[in-house]
């Protein structure tokens, strides 16, 4: 069975263009659908956080509007209270790629404000890139592609990529709050990015990186990782 390791965000809010905090963290469908799948495939993981610390559920992300319904935001809030992982994850300072099988990092505005600038995701990204071994990466966790840049150039210029889009952060609202969008800066940053209709799943491979578009791609990026693995 293989082991992955789980690159989480760290914080619990992200800073908005007037300088305000919005609450958020990560989402709970992008940690709680893969994380049931490949559990129960018999694949282990590991998170890994900035600084070790306990990642923060984005609360928005367990009401039933938000989660397709009460039942589901139920069944994603047990999966998290479950995963015995999410209480002691691993500083990522300390992650080595030569010990996991495959990466995934979920999304969230989380990684907007953290994972986006971290220079341990700067490393560990392009080795995972340039390993061959599954990368695998969801909605706004794609910002964390931009912490792979030196003097601007990224290893991920020239793939095809998709995260969350424009229009969708428009719809909820936070386009226009935002100090910069992920669409918008993955295409400066070089990218071939494509993308789906709003809110269904929408996934795209290129050679070993896999991305998908928004929280419903998840489940399908998982899918595609577990054939994989």
């Amino acid at each position: 069975m293989a082991k992955l390791l789980f690159v989480m965000t760290g914080t619990a809010y992200w800073t908005l263009r007037d300088g305000t905090r919005h609450a958020t963290g990560y989402w709970a469908e992008e940690f709680a659908a893969p994380y049931k799948a490949l559990t129960e495939a018999g694949h282990e993981i590991v998170v890994a956080t900035p600084r070790g610390v306990v990642p923060t559920v984005d609360m928005m992300s367990l009401r039933p509007e938000m989660a397709g319904s009460a039942q589901i935001a139920l069944d994603l809030e047990a999966t998290i209270r479950s995963a015995e992982v999410m209480r002691r994850p691993i500083h990522l300072a300390d992650a080595r790629l030569e010990d996991y099988d495959a990466v995934y990092l979920p999304g969230g505005h989380g990684p907007m404000e953290d994972l986006s600038v971290d220079a341990d995701v700067g490393r560990l990204l392009p080795a995972a890139l340039a390993s061959g071994k599954p990368l695998a990466i969801v909605c706004h966790a794609p910002a964390a592609m931009l912490a792979t840049r030196i003097h601007g150039e990224s290893p991920f210029a020239g793939y095809r990529v998709t995260a969350f889009t424009n229009e969708e952060e428009e719809a909820v609202g936070l386009a226009s709050r935002a100090r910069w969008t992920v669409e918008t800066e993955l295409i400066a940053m070089g990218v071939d990015f494509t993308k789906g209709e709003m809110w269904k799943p929408y996934t795209v491979v290129d050679r070993n990186l896999f991305t998908g578009q928004n929280p419903a791609s998840a489940a399908v990026l998982a899918e595609r990782l577990l054939k994989v693995l």
